[in-house]
């Protein structure tokens, strides 16, 4: 395969925006809808928690240098169990690629385009999530780059102006929830933000040539998404309240409506919509490019890109047919979602980075 490249701030930007992704919706309702009013507590031990499966990925990364992760899943386990772990795991980013594509669509359908089919949505997405695939992890870096200023600008001015509407008595009383119920809500929000990059081990290390400043990216990437999260949930519940944050599918959409300076600026929520498509689009195409670059690297191809087509026109049908109705989601998230990322995002990277660690020990005293 072409030897692709991309530098150490490229990958802090990726991860960014790979950590915000869909979160920046649809977090603050759910963590509402568990913990209320102390929902921003919520979100900042979630961030806490993710900067240890960060750590995971960071250690298991630089321990095998120029490998991707379906490399490391053979240099590990060997060539046929490698491969069928390898093989269950590239059907994460692949399913998740429709689940992101579900997301924008429904989003689109409710608040700005009800009368276009969801489908004509989801080919429009899959045609740019094609193209930044088929140009190559260079192009979605760089463009990235490009894009996050955007990004913070608009997050800038949404806290700026929404500031004159926080109400401090919708946030209290604090500490209200118990430490379970914190616990227990925080986990989804890992699952969402940090467990789902898994898949960045795809490109960290192989794809980044700078390893170690790469390492420290990471960190940071995380960090300052999780800090957009808490922002938007903390703001969401000072304004809209608990009650309005917990029965709103997208309350920081509802929270850009509130927006009234002077009877002049109002009702700004582009804004947001702007800062969704952006993050939600960098977040599916690196699933994409995970699975369709996973599955090349396990069928020994020379070029992912043949796969880019095929793939495209499954996940376009998946999008449609995954989910009957917003119960089935919910129930879908649930039990299948939150144990499959547990599982291939958490205890699959600490097995191997277990296992790896004792072969390089034995290896070692192999050699003495």
């Amino acid at each position: 395969m072409k030897n692709e490249k991309i530098n150490a701030y490229q990958f802090l930007v990726i991860v960014i925006f790979f950590t915000i992704g869909t979160s920046i919706l649809t977090v603050p309702s759910g963590l509402a809808e568990d913990a209320r009013q102390d929902a921003w507590i919520v979100a900042i031990v979630g961030t806490v928690l993710g900067l240890f499966v960060i750590w995971i990925y960071n250690k298991l990364g630089l321990m095998f240098p120029n490998m991707t992760f379906i490399k490391m899943n053979i240099e590990i386990f060997g060539i046929w169990l490698g491969k069928i772990i390898s093989l269950i795991f590239v059907t994460m980013p692949f399913l998740y690629t429709s689940i992101v594509l579900i997301y924008n669509g429904n989003f689109l359908l409710i608040h700005m385009m009800p009368n276009t089919p969801i489908l004509a949505v989801n080919i429009l997405m899959v045609i740019i999530v094609v193209m930044g695939v088929r140009l190559g992890i260079e192009t979605i870096g760089r463009a990235a780059e490009i894009f996050v200023l955007f990004f913070f600008i608009l997050f800038i001015i949404l806290v700026v102006f929404i500031s004159p509407q926080i109400k401090l008595e919708n946030i209290q009383p604090v500490f209200e929830t118990d430490m379970k119920t914190v616990l227990h809500a925080s986990i989804s929000l890992v699952v969402t933000s940090s467990l789902s990059s898994v898949v960045l081990l795809m490109i960290f290390p192989a794809l980044v040539n700078q390893p170690e400043e790469a390492s420290k990216s990471f960190y940071i990437g995380n960090i300052l998404g999780g800090l957009v999260i808490i922002i938007i949930t903390v703001l969401s519940i000072l304004v809209l309240g608990a009650d309005t944050t917990e029965r709103q599918t997208y309350p920081s959409f509802m929270l850009a409506r509130k927006i009234n300076i002077g009877h002049i600026i109002q009702r700004i929520e582009g804004t947001i919509a702007i800062m969704w498509f952006i993050s939600i689009y960098f977040k599916t195409v690196l699933y994409f490019y995970a699975s369709v670059l996973g599955t090349a690297q396990i069928l020994n191809m020379k070029q992912y890109r043949p796969l880019i087509l095929p793939f495209g026109l499954i996940i376009t049908v998946l999008s449609i047919i995954m989910y009957v109705n917003v119960g089935k989601q919910q129930d879908f998230y649930i039990n299948f979602t939150i144990p499959y990322s547990l599982t291939l995002g958490f205890f699959l990277p600490l097995i191997m980075l277990v296992v790896g660690v004792f072969k390089k020990k034995s290896s070692r005293q192999k050699i003495k």
